[in-house]
Parts: structure tokens; C-alpha cells; sequence
């Protein structure tokens, strides 16, 4: 009966811990639409409340390994916890663009130390047969944040103040997971001597193989440097070599940029009001949760090489072929910043926020002016980047009724209205009517894009990390591998449009192809099978292969 119980435990702590994540960089896109008004934000102090959440996560990938470390998983979680607390708090009751910058770095903390905890310690409070599905369960809740993340944005956008509503119900899973978490022991592996647990070894949960091939070869805790990432011991220098080459593969093969563009495909094929792209962007979302789902049911069947492998063939394959057609049917572009201010910000302002959040720029097939405004993309999210954009941009003057902001957006887009359109085809006369087939193939192959990154890189990447990884220094090794998992991200994303004015569209998708086919090599050659293993066998495993 306890062991039924931990293990309901340990999936409610994975679930709630991704729930929060996905919400937390979901709700953005729409609270950002009303924070605009009430604060009267510029687009690049627009950009810096959204980009605040990923400064907060980095500072957690360089602090938070310590944390996780030093203190156990289970604490880590229980701050991570308070922190978010205390964001959410600041974030409901702000009065100032201060102190919701603070309020976003603090959230953006919170979560991060929260990602590489919940799976950290998960993986490690369960059995090796269990371990694939649990530590994907985080992934799973990520999708539904995301999700319930889009239902809320919609129910409060008519609410005066109504972001305020948003922030503040992240604090209900936030309460729920911190008393799941208490109920549950503390870690197994832990370096620590404050808890009498860890000198109990592998807990009841784990299975009576485990335990009969832990007794065979007593298993040492060893104690590493943050150094001993980058030295042969223990052959450390291959374990960071897979790391860091999943995250960053996991962020090169484009995943932030594809769903980027999302609106702009959904109204390409015929999505043209504003409901029916709101229910295509869910209708993605639907797809992620669906297609992780499958990535956690076949996580120990299947193996995490070949969902990898497989996951990256189909993005590969995907990404190769919006490449290709956008070069027969290219989609339109619009890149413009217009603030909620004055008539003329858009000139003087040079960046655009991450999430578009005027309406115009969603159904007006205009694209790019060459000189009217150098903007850069601001920065994104892995899980969310996209689908947020697709929300954002398909919010109506219906969603917002009579906001002043709707007519402050008119009045700032009438000075640079003549300008784009000189530069491109006529509203009616867009470049991609005439291609339908092609249009349905591009939405295709993202929809198989969104469900191969869901069922491979997403929740496989944070598994094989939880697992490669010796216990005195899995914290900071995840950490430190998660840095370079949001530092590329930013970079991919801040890049994205620059590179298409340098390269073009479909020289960029082709060459995020050709990143995918080097990221199948790279798998097949160094990321081992670690399914059906404890985390013991895999460390011995890695130790003795050089």
C-alpha cells in the first residue's frame, strides 16, 4: 500500500511540477494583451516583462544544481515552491512595471529550479521499469499547462484587470504540489546527513531486481567538483558530451521557430477569423499532449534511442518539407512593432515583442518592409514559444471590446500602413492563394513536426539527463546542461529573423533539416539505451566505457 501511494505521489509531484511550468510561460500571451494598456508599455518593455521569466530560469541553471545538490531534491522542490508563491503574490498585486519585472524573474526562478528538481528526483524515487513514464508525466503536464494556460487567457480577456486573475491561479497547483511533496520520503540518494533517510538506500518503491543486483555490487557514493564534468573521471567527459549535445540539438533542429510561425501557416491555409485560429492554435496543443502521451506510454517499451532517433528523422523529414514548399508558395510576414503609446513608437523602436499582440499582423498577408523597422525576434520558450504566438496574434478586438488599446493599435498602425503595403501585394492578392495543396502540406508537416518533437527530444532529452548523470553531481550537471538548453534558446530566437532576411525562409528550414539528420547521427553514436536499468547500473555502465 505505501508503495501504490509514493508512486501516486511521485506522479502528482511530476505532473503538477510541468503544469506549473507550462502555465507559467503560456499565460503570458494574453495577459500581455491587457498589461500593454494598463501599463502602457512600449514594445521593448513589453518584451522585457515576457523575457524576464528566462532570465529568472537562467539564474536558476547556474544556482539551482548547488541547491538540488547540496540540499536534496525534496528541498529544492519545497523552495522552488515558496518562491513561485511569493512570484505569484507579486505578480496579482502589482502596481508598477518594477515590480512585475520582479515578479516574472522571480517565477522564472522558481520554475527552472522546479524543472531539474521534480525530474531529478522522480527518476530517482522509482524503479527503472517505471522510471520512463513518470519522468514523462512532467512533460505531459507542460502540454496541459499550456493548454489550461490558453483556456484562461480566453475566459479572462474581457475582465477589467483581468491579468491579475491570471497570475494569481498559478498559486492552486503551487499549494497542491508543495503538500503532495510533503507526504513523500526523502530522497534515497542524497549527499546530505540531515536526513536519516539516506542511509535507508534504495527505497521500498524499487523493485526486488533492483535490490538483488544492488547488493550484488554495493553501489559507493562518490562525491565529484563541478570540474569533474570536463575530466575523464568516471568517463565525465562523455556523460556532458551527450547532455550538452541533446539540449542543443534539441533547440537547433528550429522547435522554438517552427511553432513560431504557426499563425501565420493557420491563416495561410484558411484559418481566417480570429475563433477558428484560436481553435487551431489549441488543436496544436491538443496534438502535443496526445503525442507526449505516447512518448510516456512507449518510454520504456520503445526504448529513449529509438524515440529519439525516430522523433528526429520525422522533424528532419518536416521541417525539410515547409522548406521546400514555402519555396513554390511563400508565406507572408509581417515584422512590425507598434506600441500602445504614441502613433510613431513603431519607428523609433527597434524590437518587437516575442508575442505579437495585434491583431493586424495575424490575418494581413503583408510582408516585411525592408527598411521600415529592423526588428529582432524577442525570446522564446521550447515548450511554448510558438503556441503562445499563436494565441496572442489571433486576439480580436471581439476578445477585448471596447479597450482603449484596440484604437491606440489602429492609430499606430496607420502611420506605417502605407509604407508595408507599397512594399508587397494587395490584401486580396495574397502570394499564397493559389497554393492550397502546398498549404495543407506545410500544416501537415508542422502538425507531425510538433507530434515527433512531443514524442522524442521534449520529455526524452530531460529523461536521459535525470539518468546519465552519477548522484553527487546530478544537479548541477542537469543544471549546468540546462543553461545551454534556455542560453539556446534565446540565441535561436533572437537569430531567427535576421537569418531570414540573410538567408530566406526556405534556406532556413532546409538548413534546420540538415541539423536534424546530424542530430540522428550524433544519437546513434553516443546517447546508450538506458531503459529497464537502475540508476546505479547506467552510472557503472557509463564508468566502465571509455
Amino acid at each position: 500500500g505505501r508503495a501504490v501511494l509514493v508512486l501516486l505521489l511521485s506522479a502528482t509531484v511530476s505532473v503538477l511540477g510541468g503544469l506549473i511550468f507550462g502555465y507559467e510561460l503560456g499565460i503570458i500571451s494574453g495577459a500581455l494583451l491587457q498589461l500593454q494598456t494598463d501599463f502602457h508599455l512600449s514594445c521593448f518593455q513589453q518584451e522585457v516583462v515576457v523575457s524576464a521569466v528566462l532570465i529568472g530560469a537562467l539564474l536558476a541553471s547556474l544556482a539551482g544544481g548547488i541547491l538540488i545538490d547540496r540540499h536534496g531534491r525534496r528541498r529544492a522542490i519545497l523552495v522552488s515552491n515558496l518562491l513561485l508563491l511569493v512570484g505569484s503574490l507579486i505578480l496579482t498585486l502589482a502596481r508598477s512595471l518594477t515590480v512585475l519585472v520582479i515578479g516574472r524573474v522571480t517565477v522564472g526562478f522558481a520554475i527552472s529550479v522546479s524543472s531539474m528538481a521534480c525530474c531529478i528526483y522522480v527518476s530517482e524515487m522509482v524503479a527503472a521499469h517505471q522510471r520512463g513514464l513518470l519522468v514523462s508525466l512532467y512533460e505531459v503536464g507542460i502540454t496541459v499547462g499550456i493548454l489550461l494556460s490558453y483556456a484562461l487567457n480566453y475566459i479572462f480577456a474581457d475582465l477589467d484587470e483581468g491579468w491579475r486573475f491570471m497570475f494569481g491561479l498559478a498559486i492552486a497547483p503551487t499549494v497542491m504540489q508543495f503538500l503532495s511533496i510533503l507526504f513523500l520520503p526523502v530522497n534515497p540518494v542524497k549527499l546530505s546527513s540531515w536526513d536519516s533517510d539516506c542511509q535507508k538506500g534504495l527505497i521500498p518503491l524499487q523493485d526486488t531486481e533492483d535490490r538483488a543486483a544492488a547488493k550484488r555490487e554495493p553501489y559507493q557514493e562518490k562525491h565529484y567538483s563541478f570540474l569533474d564534468l570536463f575530466r575523464t573521471r568516471d568517463n565525465m567527459r562523455r556523460r556532458t558530451l551527450v547532455g550538452l549535445g541533446l539540449v542543443l540539438f534539441q533547440q537547433f533542429t528550429g522547435q522554438p521557430n517552427v511553432l513560431g510561425y504557426a499563425s501565420k501557416i493557420f491563416h495561410s491555409v484558411g484559418f481566417q477569423s480570429n475563433s477558428s485560429a484560436i481553435l487551431a492554435s489549441v488543436g496544436l496543443g491538443a496534438i502535443k499532449v496526445v503525442a507526449t502521451l505516447v512518448a510516456m506510454a512507449l518510454a520504456d517499451k520503445a526504448g529513449r534511442r529509438v524515440l529519439l532517433m525516430g522523433g528526429c528523422v520525422v522533424m528532419a523529414i518536416s521541417v525539410t518539407t515547409i522548406g521546400l514548399s514555402s519555396r513554390v508558395a511563400p508565406l507572408a510576414m509581417a515584422r512590425d512593432c507598434r506600441a500602445a503609446t504614441a502613433p510613431n513608437a513603431s519607428h523609433s523602436l527597434t524590437q518587437h515583442p516575442p508575442t505579437p499582440v495585434f491583431p493586424q499582423s495575424a490575418v494581413s498577408p503583408v510582408p516585411p518592409a525592408s527598411g521600415a523597422v529592423q526588428s529582432q525576434a524577442g525570446p522564446g520558450f521550447a515548450a511554448t514559444r510558438g503556441l503562445t504566438k499563436v494565441f496572442a496574434s489571433t486576439q480580436s478586438k471581439e476578445v477585448v471590446p471596447n479597450s482603449s488599446l484596440s484604437q491606440k493599435r489602429d492609430l499606430a498602425g496607420q502611420s506605417k500602413k502605407g509604407t508595408l503595403e507599397s512594399t508587397g501585394p494587395p490584401l486580396g492578392a495574397a502570394p499564397w492563394a493559389q497554393h492550397t495543396v502546398l498549404n495543407w502540406i506545410t500544416l501537415l508537416s508542422m502538425m507531425a513536426f510538433v507530434s515527433a518533437f512531443s514524442i522524442g527530444f521534449g520529455p526524452m532529452t530531460w529523461l536521459v539527463l535525470s539518468e546519465i548523470y552519477p548522484a553527487g553531481i546530478r544537479g548541477r550537471a542537469f543544471a549546468f546542461c540546462n543553461s545551454f538548453n534556455w542560453a539556446g534558446n534565446l540565441l535561436i530566437s533572437l537569430s531567427f529573423l535576421d537569418l531570414i532576411d540573410a538567408i530566406g525562409f526556405s534556406w532556413m528550414f532546409l538548413l534546420y533539416g540538415l541539423v536534424g539528420v546530424m542530430a540522428v547521427i550524433f544519437i546513434y553514436l553516443f546517447v546508450p539505451e538506458t531503459k529497464g536499468q537502475s540508476l546505479e547500473e547506467i552510472d557503472q555502465q557509463f564508468s566502465r566505457k571509455r
